[in-house]
């Protein structure tokens, strides 16, 4: 699915958080997003699944307006999965995944057998299956994200928008996540702190003070350059042998002053 923001910004008490972003996210790709806390990724996050009010901008979706389509619509087309998401204490696991199915359900079609399939899917691709059982309210922090990445997975989006999505997993997790989300064959953006993955997605946005201020391959974004001049760090590419790959070794930039 293609997505396109143009001009987009947000404001509220007088700050502005995202500041005049044009972005066009590809079909089949995955798109990075990184930047300091407090740069706007969230919030530009929220902003290309339409849910802040009064953006400045539009967004649309294969060239459809996303203010012309109803929640329902977009629901059907895009799974957002939220740094701080929740959901309800009573609930087993499988309950919450089958939340998922939502948007494709009414009075008239409520939930059946291919419904069922897709959840039970959705759970084996997290890992999750032999927790189904279990309540929500006895999940670590670490497995209420996955739980949520299910429910996103049971959608069956054509977009799936992440915040943070490695946040509170552990290193086995968050490898196994980042695996999964490149074998998907649908759209991703997802906002990021890890350098190191950020650079195993096809491109990389760089926010800064509401502002997207570059976009582009990974290895021709995070340039050392722009790293220090943004995070405040100084980095040092280091090349693994095993793959070729291009991994950061991160020092306070007083080190080397």
């Amino acid at each position: 699915m293609k997505l396109h923001a143009h001009n987009l910004g947000w404001t509220t008490r007088g700050k502005t958080i995202v500041d005049d972003v044009t972005l066009d996210i590809l079909p089949g790709e995955t798109f990075g997003l990184v930047g300091p806390n407090g740069s706007g990724k969230s919030t530009l996050l929220r902003l290309l699944t339409g849910l802040l009010p009064r953006p400045a901008g539009r967004v649309h979706l294969e060239g459809v307006p996303l203010e012309s389509m109803s929640r329902r619509d977009i629901a059907q087309r895009i799974a957002f999965v939220e740094q701080m998401a929740d959901t309800s204490e009573a609930l087993r696991v499988r309950d919450a995944v089958e939340l998922g199915r939502t948007p494709w359900l009414s009075a008239l079609t409520p939930l059946g057998p291919e419904d069922r399939r897709i959840v039970t899917e959705a759970l084996e691709a997290t890992g999750l299956a032999h927790m189904a059982g279990h309540s929500w309210s006895t999940l670590s922090g670490g497995e209420r994200q996955r739980v949520h990445i299910a429910r996103a997975l049971a959608q069956r989006p054509r977009l799936l928008v992440l915040d943070e999505p490695t946040n509170h997993l552990d290193i086995h997790h968050q490898l196994s996540l980042l695996r999964l989300v490149s074998m998907l064959s649908v759209t991703v953006v997802m906002a990021l702190h890890d350098l190191n993955q950020a650079m195993g997605c096809d491109r990389v946005g760089v926010m800064e003070n509401g502002r997207l201020i570059a976009c582009g391959p990974p290895a021709e974004v995070l340039t050392p350059a722009r790293i220090a001049a943004i995070f405040r760090v100084h980095v040092t590419p280091l090349r693994d042998p095993d793959d070729n790959a291009t991994l950061f070794r991160f020092h306070c930039l007083e080190d080397h002053s």
